[in-house]
């Protein structure tokens, strides 16, 4: 009886790669340089001259940064004839020569100072105690050690550290200037030529400066920096959460492959028209954002103890902001196609992290920033959250400028959005389906 062997069934064969162009070829034709390359060249060059052009020499930049000038001083009898030195003092600072427009030195009373100072609205402040003429009087007098006539400088590192650290500088050197000033004028009087050598040279130069937290935030608040990055965050979620729902819903939709590693997929096509799309992606941006804004705010001030009152209008604040910023990604993406992405960035990133003024004042910052803070959506961002977060979310402390703009920035992108779309829509400008190669 004949055996018979088992017929072996050929091995499967693994698909051969497709013939192609291969890669050196499709790199040696100049044409596939130029656009990438120009693109790339001046986003680098611009980022360059935006990001360093702001922050090299922001004391050559100052211009009208505000500093509270306070006198308490009561008086006293000096050489026989009735003197306020503290008027003196604070009108000598406000006036002294070489200033320019670097400062803007602000006569107020304690009250306002203190008002300014937990709003924001100053930067600093000094203030001339009330019984600063009588302590100078004393100065030569038969004590041999009088107390020093003392200024006190208030600092305010709600607005930022540097913005904080810049005022109180200023304020030592005018301060140092006041001093020998009114040493010059304490040498002259009688009291002064029979004094000891240590009262002389406390005379020719007085003023002591005393320095301490005029509007006090939390420990964990990031020297007041936390303001700027929770801003950052928001910003970059609606941002990234825009162009993330717009490609994912064009994949959905049948207009773009969905291609995951090696793998790729192409979804039936929905008949829809451009002003519908961007309905959907609109919704999914401030539906999302509610995720987002909860999320950010938990990890903030729950997981990680960000200083933080005031949460229920934070979020609030927090969902409208990051909407905002998803809508006007939306808009430009839907008016300009794939150029809308390197669009939206300028706009929402790339012009705005300079011109926010929350790490560098704007005050500290040339004329061109300035101007773009007048607009750019983080700087009124920024200032919403640091009103919140540092200054008792009070309204004239930034927070109703960034309402306004808010609702000004989330109006703009539908009307602009939408009448793109439609004006696509009514010229037949329909979207077309990509073909197979």
């Amino acid at each position: 009886m004949s055996s018979q062997s088992e017929p072996t069934l050929p091995e499967p064969r693994r698909p051969e790669p497709p013939a192609g162009v291969k890669a050196r070829r499709v790199l040696r034709n100049p044409r596939i340089w130029v656009v990438p390359g120009i693109l790339v060249g001046l986003l680098s060059l611009l980022m360059s001259l935006l990001y360093l052009g702001g922050i090299l020499d922001p004391r050559a930049d100052l211009h009208h940064l505000p500093i509270a000038l306070v006198n308490t001083d009561r008086g006293a009898t000096v050489a026989g004839q009735r003197q306020n030195l503290g008027e003196q003092v604070v009108t000598g600072i406000a006036t002294a020569p070489g200033q320019g427009d670097a400062v803007s030195w602000r006569q107020l009373d304690e009250a306002t100072a203190k008002e300014q100072l937990a709003s924001g609205k100053v930067y600093g402040a000094l203030q001339v105690p009330p019984e600063f003429t009588a302590t100078v009087a004393a100065l030569g007098g038969a004590s041999e050690q009088p107390a020093r006539p003392t200024v006190l400088q208030y600092t305010n590192p709600g607005v930022g550290s540097l913005g904080s650290s810049l005022a109180a500088q200023i304020g030592q050197q005018a301060v140092h200037q006041a001093s020998l000033a009114l040493g010059a004028q304490l040498a002259a009087l009688p009291q002064a030529r029979g004094a000891g050598d240590a009262a002389r040279l406390l005379i020719a130069d007085p003023i002591a400066l005393t320095t301490t937290v005029g509007h006090p935030i939390g420990n964990r608040s990031g020297l007041g920096l936390s303001a700027f990055y929770y801003t950052l965050l928001l910003v970059l979620a609606g941002f990234f959460g825009a162009n993330i729902i717009g490609n994912g819903v064009d994949v959905a939709l049948g207009y773009v492959d969905n291609e995951v590693g090696p793998w790729r997929a192409r979804h039936p096509v929905v008949p829809i028209s451009r002003t519908s799309t961007l309905a959907v992606k609109c919704a999914m941006s401030v539906g999302l954002s509610l995720l987002t804004s909860s999320l950010i705010m938990l990890a903030a001030a729950v997981i990680l103890d960000m200083d933080a009152d005031h949460l229920p209008l934070l979020w609030i604040f927090s969902v409208c902001a990051s909407s905002a910023v998803g809508l006007g990604v939306q808009a430009i993406n839907a008016a300009f196609g794939g150029l809308g992405l390197l669009i939206s960035m300028f706009v929402f990133i790339v012009l705005g992290l300079p011109s926010s003024g929350a790490t560098i004042p704007l005050d500290a910052l040339p004329s061109f920033y300035r101007f773009l803070s007048l607009f750019e959506p983080m700087r009124q961002l920024t200032d919403g959250v640091r009103a919140i977060l540092f200054f008792d979310a009070q309204a004239d402390a930034g927070l109703t400028r960034a309402w306004i703009w808010i609702a000004i920035g989330t109006v703009a992108a539908l009307l602009f959005g939408f009448a793109m779309t439609r004006y696509y829509d009514r010229k037949g400008l329909h979207r077309t389906v990509p073909e197979l190669a």
